[in-house]
């Protein structure tokens, strides 16, 4: 019999060449549509699914990541390439993602949703899924790469195209799964997995890559935050470092660190977000010079590899940063630190801290703290005091 596996499905072009590329290689696959932005279809319950899970209604057509319309190209290219689907709603786990969303910028951090849904749903749920119904393996349309040395350790690496690799986000995965997981298009390039898709005369082979949050479709943030907790009293000042007033902003969930537009206001040269004080309603604004930090702290960490006490890594901040060398120590709270060889701007709070070896991801945490060196060390000579 053929190896068992499960194939989270999003109605795109990499998810659904990923069904084409298994199925060629011989797996029995299974494809998954989660369910789990907002929109406004209804649900029935198919009591012969194995979770016993609400099944969507794929009338409607609003657009967005994994609403009813991308359910229903899912389902197409699955009936193309004559494979078993499932289109499970798992809108209320998904409702911690959104609760995780909303209360990270009421903190005054930026979150990261799409982490976060690979460490609970897509990577969680699926495996749940995927041992109900028998399969050994679980599969996604992600820009990453596994491989196995020779003592058998499996490891997680970059996509081939390095301008779509998706390992970043990949980085809080349970590091047990690595040998459960395929990833079909991680050695491609895009421009191969669209030919592939439009040789294969796929549905989706042209379909435009989503960019937006699935449960924001409008990219409208704050907006969200105020309408899934209600207004909020987050109106405050925009101030300089030294605490000088520049005006006033209408709510500090509008910002994040590193931005320069949207500031509602107009200053005599482009000022950028510091920092955001959730405690006083502070924004802090300043020159770009002033937004470079050397070093800091991430905590709720995950290791894909094993690290020393301390090590030399190249490190993301965000998604698209270009990795930056830097020296990691871990600390005995659990905690890193790690220092930059030159100061990186844009350090948010709330943003995964990943540390790469070349193409191989070692693992990482979520920022805690951005600092300059002269704090960090303070900071030490304070807790050795």
């Amino acid at each position: 019999m053929p190896e068992r596996v499960v194939l989270a499905m999003s109605g795109g072009v990499d998810s659904s060449a990923a069904a084409y590329l298994l199925k060629k290689q011989g797996y029995d696959v299974i494809g998954l549509f989660m369910r789990s932005g907002a929109t406004d279809e209804t649900c029935t319950v198919d009591e012969s699914n194995p979770l016993s899970l609400p099944v969507i209604n794929v009338k409607s057509h609003k657009q967005g990541c994994c609403s009813a319309s991308d359910a229903a190209d899912a389902r197409r290219v699955a009936d193309e390439l004559d494979i078993p689907f499932h289109a499970l709603n798992f809108q209320d786990a998904f409702g911690r993602i959104k609760d995780y969303f909303a209360d990270e910028y009421l903190a005054g951090r930026t979150p990261n949703p799409c982490v976060m849904c690979n460490n609970w749903l897509k990577f969680g749920r699926l495996w749940d899924f995927a041992r109900q119904v028998g399969a050994t393996k679980i599969a996604s349309g992600h820009y990453a790469q596994l491989e196995t040395d020779p003592s058998g350790t499996t490891h997680l690496l970059r996509g081939l195209d390095l301008s779509k690799d998706q390992s970043y986000v990949l980085f809080g995965i349970h590091p047990d799964l690595l040998t459960r997981i395929l990833f079909p298009v991680g050695g491609y390039q895009k421009s191969e997995i669209r030919e592939l898709a439009g040789a294969a005369r796929l549905e989706t082979a042209n379909k435009r890559d989503s960019q937006e949050i699935c449960f924001i479709p409008d990219n409208d943030y704050a907006g969200f935050v105020n309408r899934y907790r209600g207004e909020q009293q987050t109106a405050g000042n925009f101030v300089t470092q030294s605490g000088e007033v520049l005006g006033q902003h209408i709510g500090f969930e509008h910002f994040t660190i590193g931005q320069r537009r949207g500031l509602g206001i107009a200053f005599g040269s482009p000022k950028f977000v510091l920092e955001i004080r959730p405690e006083s309603c502070d924004v802090v604004l300043g020159d770009y010079e002033e937004l470079g930090r050397n070093a800091l702290i991430a905590d709720r960490t995950n290791w894909l590899a094993e690290v020393p006490r301390q090590f030399r890594c190249q490190a993301q901040i965000r998604y698209q940063h270009r990795p930056a060398d830097c020296e990691v120590t871990c600390r005995d709270d659990g905690t890193i630190e790690a220092r930059f060889e030159n100061p990186q701007f844009g350090v948010a709070p709330g943003q995964a801290f990943v540390c790469y070896d070349n193409n191989r991801v070692l693992g990482g945490g979520w920022i805690r703290e951005s600092l300059n060196h002269s704090n960090t060390q303070n900071q030490n000579e304070s807790a050795a005091r």
